[in-house]
């Protein structure tokens, strides 16, 4: 009897040890993915792979790096010096701390300037977020659309396990003829397949980075603005990292892989470490949303 009371006891606390020992395993982090797709690839500085594109009086180069502001006037953004048909492609980067809500601190793939209008894009966005709450992490493929009333977004949305306004952390896009694979420090976060050609871009890319006003939508979808008391806002990006086919280079260009295997896709590790990431700290999923036709985004 005493044995049995002394169970009944002990039961809730030890629920609650249980419940704190997986808490605690949760913020230390993901699992590891086993297998560091940027170790492959070497670091290359800013003036090797980039130039400015607008706000030039807004960005500062400083060994390799380069720091983009937004304040009243302008924001800033730079573009790669080639065009890419697949590749790796990443950066480390530190956003700012405080109100930067309304403001959208980015790194993406695009071909707006060639195809304006009718463009593709693969982009990972930080939501500007208010000092109560976390920086939102947005991941978007477009294929052929641009805003004119036939874009069809696939977003993505994530919190973080660490806060990205303490220091840098890695943020990389692999895309290759057959999936689009999202990484944090290494660790995958969404994998996008090629499902068919409609849903899958295809066409050469520049890279391009940018900090830029997107209060009519950025932040709990335009309820916070940009409020230029805080300003600036500052943009930190270093330890570039491209691995790529340009679109001018030879088709024997062997594209990038996101996995041990040159086969493509993710191994198990790695598919444990995303599915820890998601199961966690994903917040929206374009596919889950009830309110999108989604007759426009066959791949769901």
């Amino acid at each position: 009897m005493q044995s049995h009371s002394s169970f009944l006891f002990m039961a809730p606390l030890l629920y609650l040890i249980l419940c704190f020992m997986s808490s605690s395993s949760s913020a230390q982090g993901p699992p590891s993915p086993g297998y560091s797709p940027s170790s492959n690839i070497d670091s290359i500085n800013f003036d090797q792979g980039f130039r400015n594109l607008w706000g030039p009086q807004h960005q500062r180069a400083d060994q390799g790096s380069i720091t983009l502001w937004l304040d009243r006037y302008s924001g800033s953004g730079f573009k790669s010096l080639h065009a890419y048909r697949s590749g790796y492609f990443g950066a480390d980067i530190k956003l700012q701390s405080g109100y930067t809500a309304g403001v959208i601190t980015s790194f993406y793939l695009s071909n707006n300037e060639d195809h304006p209008g009718n463009h593709d894009e693969i982009d990972i966005e930080f939501l500007g977020t208010t000092p109560d709450k976390p920086y939102t992490l947005q991941t978007n493929v477009y294929v052929r659309g641009s805003g004119d009333g036939n874009i069809v977004g696939r977003e993505i949305k994530f919190h973080l396990w660490f806060d990205p306004t303490q220091d840098y952390h890695r943020y990389a896009i692999l895309w290759n003829p057959s999936e689009i694979i999202f990484l944090v420090d290494d660790v995958p976060i969404r994998r996008y397949p090629r499902k068919s050609d409609a849903t899958f871009p295809s066409r050469p890319m520049y890279l391009y980075g940018s900090v830029w006003d997107a209060s009519s939508w950025a932040t709990e979808d335009g309820k916070y603005k940009a409020d230029y008391q805080y300003q600036p806002f500052i943009g930190r990006y270093t330890n570039f990292k491209i691995g790529g086919c340009t679109a001018e280079g030879a088709a024997s260009c062997r594209p990038a892989s996101a996995s041990p295997s040159s086969s493509g896709g993710l191994s198990q590790q790695q598919y444990s470490a995303l599915e820890w990431v998601q199961r966690n700290y994903l917040v929206y999923n374009y596919c889950q949303d009830a309110k999108r036709d989604h007759t426009l985004t066959p791949e769901c």
